[in-house]
């Protein structure tokens, strides 16, 4: 005779079981997890490096396109820089207009004064601009994380400092006069007397104003940036003007 046999209870998952399966399910979702914080933060950093290079090359392109403008109105020097701030005066549809860049407190700013058409508006906005221009709120902050820059002017086929000297380049001394003899200064000292009236007619056509550099026929720009600005060592930038 057979004999029946009791049914098996069903097994099922031991505690232990369950908690290794939820520490794996949670390791496996943490690495997940880090994978695709890794993924934003990339794309965050790229974006971020895209912004900085659009906003670089939308600084530069206005750089340019007022140095391309560039007016030598006769009045006032038409380009100088002085070691932070690069002042310029271009020529716009409307009349004449001063443009000033600044690099301070770690960022490069562009000021530009009202349009003129007289020379006394215009010689009213070259004072306002050297004299009010940093502390001006409708100036524009152009770029972040400038540490300072330098420029430099191209005459005389060689490029220099612009804030050197724009005439020549010469360091000789000029040649010293001849010692003159005892009649020689005797002969002088008597024709001084008839000379002297004759002489101080003549100085006002003799007087001249000071003498302005001549317009440089190119600029060269080199910004540097500040360590954790983003951008990798300095920017060489230059263009040709005044053609």
């Amino acid at each position: 005779m057979n004999s029946v046999r009791s049914p098996q209870p069903e097994r099922g998952f031991t505690l232990v079981e369950v908690l290794v399966a939820l520490a794996i399910m949670a390791t496996m979702a943490m690495i997940a997890w880090r994978g695709l914080d890794a993924l934003l933060k990339s794309r965050d950093i790229a974006q971020a490096h895209l912004e900085q290079s659009s906003r670089l090359q939308t600084v530069v392109a206005q750089w340019e396109q007022d140095l391309r403008a560039i007016q030598d109105s006769g009045i006032e020097e038409p380009l100088a820089f002085d070691g932070a701030s690069l002042r310029m005066t271009r020529q716009v549809p409307e009349g004449l207009q001063v443009v000033v860049w600044t690099a301070r407190n770690n960022a490069l700013f562009r000021w530009e004064g009202p349009v003129v058409k007289t020379v006394a508006a215009l010689h009213d906005s070259f004072q306002r601009s050297q004299l009010q221009v940093n502390q001006d709120a409708t100036q524009l902050r152009a770029l972040d994380g400038v540490s300072g820059w330098q420029m430099y002017f191209y005459r005389g086929n060689s490029w220099s400092n612009a804030q050197s000297s724009g005439g020549s380049s010469s360091n000789t001394q000029p040649p010293q006069a001849p010692q003159k003899s005892e009649d020689d200064k005797t002969k002088a000292e008597n024709n001084e007397a008839g000379s002297s009236g004759n002489s101080s007619n003549n100085n006002g056509a003799n007087r001249q104003g000071p003498v302005r550099p001549d317009l440089p026929t190119g600029v060269r720009m080199v910004i540097l940036f500040d360590p954790g600005s983003g951008f990798s060592g300095p920017l060489t930038r230059q263009i040709a003007i005044g053609q």
